[in-house]
Formats: C-alpha cells, sequence, structure tokens
C-alpha cells in the first residue's frame, strides 16, 4: 500500500470511540479529532493518543494534517458534514446511513467526484471477511440460483423518549440505524428491488419501532428484511439457493463464520473469520485507503452509486410506513 492516509475524527460519541480505537489497533495514522467541544475534543484526543484537537468541525477540515475525514454524526447531518469535508479537499468515510434521504446522498455523490474525492458510506458489514467469502461463492454460483435472502437485525435500544434513537428530528427509529444492515445484504446479493412491501409499527415518538420489509426482483426471487430497536432478535441471515444455502451465525453482520450446506444439511464449508484485533471496522478504512491510492473513486463492494440507490429504497420504504424526518 500507498503511504497511509491521515485521517481525522468528526464528532466524539460512542460510534468515534468504537472507529478510532480499531483504526489505532490496527495500525491507520489518526492525526486529530474534531468536536463541538473543545473539552469534549482534548479529552478524546488524550484518550486515543490523538495530536491534534479542534473545537470546531470546520477546524478540523481545514487542518492540513487531515487526509480523510470519518463523520460520526448522528444521520441528518451527515450530508451537511461529508460536503463541508469535500469542499476542504478531503475524502469522506460516512457513518451509515449515508444521509437521511437519496436526494442528500447525490448532493454528497456529485460533489465528490466534482471534486476527484472518495466518498463512502462506512457499511462496515460489507468489507468483513465472511463477508468477502460469501461473494465469492456466489460469484462461482456455488449456490445454485438464489432465490431468497433472510436477514434480521433488532437490539433493545433505550426507550427513553429524549434518545437519539427514538427521536425523529435525529433520524432516529430502527430503519436508517438497524435496517440499514439487512436492507445492504439484500442489496448486495440481488441488487435493486422491483417491488417493495414494508410494515411498521411506531414508537409513541412517530418514529418506526419494528420494520418488516418484502423485496421483489424480475427473476422471482425474494428478501425479507426485520428491523426491531426495543427488543433482542436473533440477528441471523440466510442466503438460499437452488443447490446450496449460506447459514450465517448470529450476529450476522459482525465477524463471524458461516456454513454452506447442500440441500439435504450436508455441510460442504464451515467458513471461520480469522483472529482481528477490534471490532473489524477498520476493514472498511483499509478498502478506502486502497481505493485512494489506487486513484480510483469507489471500490467493488459498495459502489457509490450503490449507496446513493439505497437511500433511494430506504425512502421508498419510508413513504410506505408514512415515516418523515422534520429537517426534510
Amino acid at each position: 500500500m500507498a503511504e497511509r492516509l491521515r485521517w481525522g475524527i468528526l464528532a466524539t460519541g460512542w460510534i468515534a470511540d468504537i472507529v478510532t480505537s480499531d483504526l489505532r489497533l490496527n495500525g491507520f495514522t489518526v492525526t486529530a479529532v474534531g468536536s463541538r467541544d473543545l473539552a469534549r475534543a482534548r479529552v478524546f484526543a488524550a484518550e486515543h493518543g490523538i495530536a491534534s484537537a479542534y473545537g470546531s468541525y470546520e477546524e478540523l477540515v481545514a487542518a492540513d494534517d487531515v487526509d480523510v475525514v470519518y463523520i460520526a454524526t448522528p444521520h441528518p447531518f451527515h450530508a451537511a458534514n461529508a460536503l463541508m469535508a469535500l469542499s476542504a479537499g478531503k475524502h469522506v468515510l460516512v457513518e451509515k446511513a449515508f444521509t437521511l434521504n437519496a436526494a442528500q446522498a447525490a448532493a454528497v455523490a456529485d460533489l465528490a467526484r466534482e471534486r476527484g474525492l472518495v466518498a463512502m458510506e462506512a457499511m462496515w458489514t460489507r468489507y468483513l471477511p465472511h463477508m468477502a467469502r460469501l461473494r465469492e461463492l456466489l460469484a462461482d454460483h456455488a449456490l445454485g440460483e438464489v432465490k431468497a435472502v433472510f436477514a434480521d437485525h433488532g437490539q433493545k435500544l433505550p426507550s427513553d423518549p429524549s434518545h437519539r434513537i427514538q427521536n425523529p428530528a435525529l433520524g432516529g427509529g430502527a430503519l436508517l440505524d438497524l435496517g440499514i444492515y439487512p436492507i445492504s445484504f439484500a442489496w448486495q446479493v440481488f441488487g435493486e428491488p422491483e417491488h417493495i412491501d414494508a410494515v411498521s409499527t411506531p414508537t409513541a415518538t412517530g418514529v418506526d419501532a419494528q420494520t418488516a420489509v418484502v423485496f421483489t426482483y424480475p427473476d422471482g426471487a425474494q428478501a425479507l428484511t426485520h428491523m426491531v430497536l426495543d427488543a433482542a432478535s436473533p440477528t441471523v441471515a440466510t442466503v438460499i439457493g437452488t443447490e446450496a444455502r449460506v447459514d450465517i451465525d448470529p450476529a450476522w453482520y459482525m465477524p463471524t463464520s458461516f456454513t454452506l450446506r447442500g440441500p439435504d444439511g450436508t455441510i460442504r464449508e464451515r467458513y471461520t473469520t480469522p483472529p482481528i484485533s477490534g471490532s473489524g471496522r477498520h476493514f472498511q478504512a483499509a478498502a478506502l485507503e486502497r481505493i485512494v491510492a489506487s486513484g480510483q473513486l469507489e471500490g467493488p463492494e459498495l459502489p457509490l452509486w450503490e449507496t446513493v440507490a439505497i437511500m433511494g429504497t430506504l425512502d421508498a420504504i419510508r413513504r410506505q410506513i408514512g415515516l418523515r424526518y422534520p429537517s426534510e
């Protein structure tokens, strides 16, 4: 790989803490952190051994010692933060969901292409070793004709109405935080759905507490996805083909193992993820650095056009279930 990029961390919440720890554990160069509160930035910098701390996002993206900005703010701020960083000449890794809607995602994508910069969604699951192996099996037609995908993501998250996950103004609800995983997974296997059917149950605050979605495709294939924010679900996923199926262990979206089984249940392969340092979120950062080093603007795991299109799918689901965010 070419010389390592210098990473700046925009925001200091729990996901920024996890990602920064993964970057540092795996040899990435993290040079700066920015917060709207300088004291918080300094505490974060001290905890992670980061040299520079800034008391505004504007200062962070303008810093000469930053090449790429990891954006870890709540969903409604992703687009504005990404546009600001791109305008300052920085590549961006933007937490999922990439933006609030497809229009915002398209605006970020357009500016990235105009400036010749990499803008990538932090859909870390796409870059994990077991997902790379699954893509190989699919490319080799090891499952035969793929007929269906089942994918579930449910967690028992805070019920406090003031919490971000319960707040419509902050893009709360199961869909953007949890549902993005199985929906992106269905896209990875099948691409864009021809038809979408969604049902949902709202919280008292008006975001979606539980949503189930069925995608259908021109060849008759189906993807069934489920998300829930007030109950712990099995977090399993299965890809079903005419000649075999893949059962991914829980939690399927984290570094894990899977079993390839024939139609009679016989085990054909047991894939186990090699030991890794941290949570596995550094794989996406390594992919971004490879893309930059190659002189390209996107990679095969999750092209930018696909991120924008997935946001369009999320928009369509929200229209069906009547979920609208105040800032739109």
